[in-house]
């Protein structure tokens, strides 16, 4: 079994190591870094985890995931880069950074699979999407899809595709947040308990992302099911095309697909 170390365990270095424990992956298989004393002895309490340096980390694992924040990815890799076999694999969680950013730091030839994944793996719901970098082999792939199975689903894309990823299931859940906050105020407005609207709202989002998981339906099929001629359901509709809503969130992912190509940008 691989040894994996997580370099740079915030919250989503975090929730990859819980993801791979639940999973039965041995603590002793295991390894993290991070730069801050109190954050060691946190993870060690917690999880019983092994908190080693960065150079102890390369000299160890046969996998590095690379969980720091994008802006904070250059200094490492400067430092760290060189010193990385290339039999190593480097799976970076880096937002926005393509694999030849890594590949600038590391000796020709080492493997780099680019991950995102979300929020929802807290709870074992992820999705995360796996690319390939120059020198990834489909077992390099494998070997990602076998780390994060345990977070939820897991898919694989061109790494040309991975910013419209970002935008899409990346920055996904607060979306959704957003419009479970927006839709409680409204049945705050209407007369309801702020409990009870989020009560009901929750629920129904969760009723009607199994339907669309399950049923194999396309998502216009199931809401016309809902929509019955001059109903409540079609005021709302028309509500909602009246306020462009619909070209509203298509502006928005294209506004977050664009900021994760310009993080690519300033890091390149």
């Amino acid at each position: 079994m691989h040894t994996i170390a997580v370099i740079g365990t915030g919250k989503m270095g975090e929730v990859l190591l819980s993801g791979l424990l639940r999973a039965g992956w041995p603590v002793d298989r295991l390894l993290v870094t991070t730069r801050r004393a109190e954050r060691a002895a946190e993870l060690r309490e917690r999880y019983g985890v092994e908190v080693v340096d960065n150079d102890t980390a390369v000299e160890r694992a046969d996998v590095l995931a690379i969980a720091v924040k994008p802006q904070d990815a250059e200094v490492l890799m400067s430092e760290l880069g060189p010193g990385i076999p290339a039999d190593k694999l480097v799976v970076s969680l880096c937002a926005g950074l393509p694999t030849s950013f890594f590949a600038k730091w590391l000796p020709t030839g080492t493997p780099v699979v680019r991950v995102m994944t979300n929020t929802p793996a807290l709870v074992d719901e992820a999705m995360t999407a796996i690319s390939a970098g120059a020198h990834a082999t489909a077992a390099h792939l494998a070997l990602a899809e076998e780390m994060f199975r345990p977070l939820g689903n897991t898919i694989r894309v061109p790494e040309s595709q991975q910013d419209a990823v970002t935008a899409l299931s990346g920055s996904g859940p607060a979306y959704f947040y957003y419009l479970v906050e927006a839709m409680t105020d409204a049945g705050i407005l209407l007369g309801l308990p702020r409990q009870v609207a989020h009560d009901l709202i929750v629920q129904t989002a969760i009723g009607s992302a199994i339907m669309l998981r399950d049923s194999g339906e396309h998502p216009v099929k199931l809401r016309e099911a809902v929509t019955s001629p001059a109903g409540t359901t079609i005021s709302a509709i028309r509500e909602l095309e009246n306020h462009r809503v619909r070209a509203a969130l298509l502006a928005a992912l294209e506004a977050a697909r664009d900021r994760a190509r310009e993080i690519a940008d300033q890091n390149l």
